[in-house]
């Protein structure tokens, strides 16, 4: 059974993610994509809002709807270690463009190539303004372009999965971190 990898911190988890992983199904003839989140992203250590647990408890609530979306907690951080075992790598531009630095391998050139040329088969999403390698490129929507967790978190709230969507209403998770915090302070 083929299967691809999404990492990412899906924070919130977008249309953009189903999107993409549904035309990784289509473009490559997967049967499970998982989406793997990291108890600790990568250059985003400092990242505590909302909590991890919740944030997969949305992940997990996302996945319920699709028989092929599986979820996946894990201490790696690295995309080689995470897509070990798995057919295919899914990332966007941005992502790829990124792995480039050899910040994330002490700064080492060598290990960086090694690590790189270690990773399954690409499925790189295009996102503007970063170079897509064409032969890598995911045939995706073009709107999905404009699409990001970042702005989901700023208040375009419609970007969001449903799930995230209504835990955010419910909670502020995303969008009010004041309101958020007052949620926790209940739950305890």
């Amino acid at each position: 059974m083929p299967t691809a990898v999404y990492p990412g911190s899906f924070n919130p988890p977008t249309v953009a993610h189903l999107e993409i992983s549904r035309a990784v199904r289509t473009h490559f003839g997967i049967d499970h994509v998982v989406w793997a989140i990291s108890e600790v992203a990568l250059g985003k250590e400092k990242v505590n809002k909302p909590r991890f647990q919740d944030r997969v408890a949305v992940l997990e609530r996302v996945a319920s709807d699709y028989e092929w979306l599986q979820i996946e907690v894990t201490d790696r951080q690295l995309l080689a270690d995470i897509a070990l075992g798995y057919d295919v790598l899914v990332m966007g531009a941005d992502k790829w463009h990124q792995i480039q630095d050899p910040a994330f391998y002490h700064d080492d050139p060598n290990l960086r190539d090694k690590a790189i040329m270690a990773l399954p088969r690409l499925a790189i999403a295009p996102r503007a303004p970063f170079r897509t390698p064409p032969d890598q490129a995911l045939p995706v929507p073009a709107n999905l372009d404009s699409i990001s967790s970042t702005e989901a978190r700023g208040g375009a709230t419609s970007m969001m999965l449903e799930p995230a969507r209504q835990f955010d209403e419910l909670t502020g998770a995303w969008s009010d971190p004041d309101r958020y915090e007052a949620w926790l302070i209940h739950q305890n």
